[in-house]
């Protein structure tokens, strides 16, 4: 975790140079505020901007007035997913409305006249954002619908006490190259500045107050520690 901030400040710091190094391939850009641009499409496999499917997301097909099909499928491994009548589709990178397209394209006239096929999402697998560093509880958390960088620590349910609240990096993979932004989430609170969307893929990295942390390990040994300087230590 902190090898990866330290490495991105230390590409801000370059940066304001104009000397950014590459790191083992692609050059890693880093850029402040809000300055992220949107993955491409390639770049999220699928999103939900619109919602694009994944391996392994669970799908649910109803074609009206056939019950034979009406259920749930699973894209597997490759992106694939099989359906009676219809074969193997494609699915992966496409919408659900792009997929019950092709099904309804693939069984009208032959098999059902004038299909109409309903395709939604069930769970998502593939559409994910990993929340790291001092959050409460870390981890990987699904994108469903316009997530902001706000809205994904609150998922993984706020930030802890050592959290280093102008020390937040998000990396993002954009048209094949890794890239970084520096947010500070006391800023985005005040209104300072928007709070920026993140997308599939994204990886949130919350910092650590590494003063707020050894004043309390201090506090925590040391029985001559008085009641103020607790008080004091809880502004780091």
């Amino acid at each position: 975790m902190f090898p990866r901030i330290f490495a991105a400040l230390l590409l801000i710091s370059l940066a304001a140079c104009g000397k950014v190094p590459p790191l083992g391939g692609p050059a890693v850009v880093v850029s402040g505020l809000d300055g992220l641009p949107a993955p491409m499409r390639e770049d999220r496999v699928s999103s939900p901007r619109p919602y694009l499917v994944g391996a392994y997301d669970k799908l649910r097909i109803d074609v009206f007035g056939v019950p034979e099909l009406q259920r749930e499928v699973q894209i597997d491994a490759s992106g694939r997913l099989a359906f009676p009548l219809t074969g193997v589709i494609e699915a992966s990178g496409k919408t659900p409305d792009e997929i019950g397209t092709i099904i309804r394209d693939r069984l009208s006239g032959q098999y059902v006249r004038d299909p109409q096929v309903t395709v939604n999402l069930v769970q998502t697998i593939s559409q994910m954002v990993t929340v790291d560093g001092q959050v409460k509880k870390p981890g990987l958390y699904p994108v469903l619908g316009r997530m902001t960088l706000m809205r994904a620590i609150a998922t993984a349910s706020g930030t802890d006490e050592y959290a280093k609240l102008d020390d937040v990096v998000i990396f993002r993979q954009v048209n094949g190259q890794q890239m970084a932004g520096l947010y500070n989430l006391q800023g985005i609170r005040r209104g300072n500045y928007s709070d920026p969307e993140v997308y599939a893929n994204d990886v949130i990295i919350v910092g650590t107050s590494e003063a707020r942390r050894m004043f309390k390990d201090i506090i925590q040994g040391s029985s001559l520690i008085t009641t103020p300087l607790i008080l004091a230590t809880r502004k780091l």
